[in-house]
């Protein structure tokens, strides 16, 4: 599931390809639960006709802001991507979502699984509003970070994995992140010191920001895997320290990594740099 380098990086791409400003002039509809709860007519007659102010990031959403006081949230989930094509080029039985951006140019919405869903709403806090802090913002602090662990009862993983937690964060930049900080995701939130927490800070803005400087991480060639616009792959797979690299030895130890399931997702550490909780 594309995590926030990867969500950044359409938005970047979006914006690069100057697509705010643009008006969207109709709109085509060919999964109907990609834009649940309204009904494709409903939808088509709402966007119609509205102006794209600004294209923005909140967690792993995309956020369309737009006129009439409407916003497009677009949530990738597994497999969805965007694709920015001229006009008149042959719909791929995966784009699901088409909004047609005047005679040259359409933004297509492609989901090989159709778990990604488009909400056309008037009230975007309703779900922006659940979301945890950025953590690439100043505002993340370590001692924020730390007063938020503490009295947390919960896994570290799940508990990161938690987007009203902190907002952006998936399975990919987790298990770095927590490799990184020497943290084992088994751990109890609250049982982690000050320091470990401000090394645990430090280790998700590292490894966030790293993801953002190679565009994403994409791993293989597979049509479920990360894409941004124009098909453009990440970069960022041969960084990546412990993230499906089982069997592997450890970057910092040369202690074989193992793969452990946590909270029923996979999860990757170094036994020796992680130590498990007892």
């Amino acid at each position: 599931m594309p995590e926030l380098p990867e969500v950044q990086t359409v938005v970047d791409t979006l914006n690069q390809r100057h697509i705010a400003g643009r008006t969207i002039t109709g709109a085509r509809v060919g999964w109907p639960k990609t834009v649940a709860p309204q009904a494709p007519a409903a939808f088509r007659e709402r966007i119609t006709g509205c102006k794209i102010h600004r294209i923005t990031r909140r967690g792993k959403y995309i956020v369309f802001d737009l006129s009439d006081g409407l916003t497009l949230l677009v949530h990738l989930r597994m497999t969805g991507r965007l694709n920015w094509v001229t006009r008149g080029r042959n719909v791929d039985k995966h784009e699901h979502v088409i909004l047609e951006m005047g005679p040259q140019h359409e933004l297509r919405f492609h989901d090989t699984r159709k778990f990604g869903r488009c909400f056309l709403t008037d009230a975007p806090e309703t779900v922006l509003g659940k979301l945890g802090p950025e953590p690439l913002e100043n505002s993340f602090t370590g001692a924020r970070l730390f007063d938020m662990l503490a009295g947390r009862r919960r896994r570290l993983k799940p508990l990161l994995l938690d987007q009203t937690f902190v907002a952006g964060l998936g399975n990919i930049y987790v298990d770095e992140s927590l490799w990184k900080a020497g943290v084992h995701p088994l751990r109890l939130a609250s049982s982690l010191t000050n320091r470990e927490a401000a090394a645990l800070h430090r280790a998700i803005r590292q490894v966030l920001r790293q993801g953002l400087k190679n565009s994403g991480t994409s791993l293989g060639r597979g049509q479920g895997n990360f894409y941004s616009v124009g098909n453009r792959p990440g970069r960022n797979a041969d960084k990546l320290k412990v993230f499906r690299r089982n069997a592997s030895p450890c970057p910092r130890c040369q202690t074989l990594i193992e793969r452990i399931v946590v909270g029923q997702r996979s999860s990757h550490v170094c036994p020796t740099c992680q130590k498990a909780p007892r």
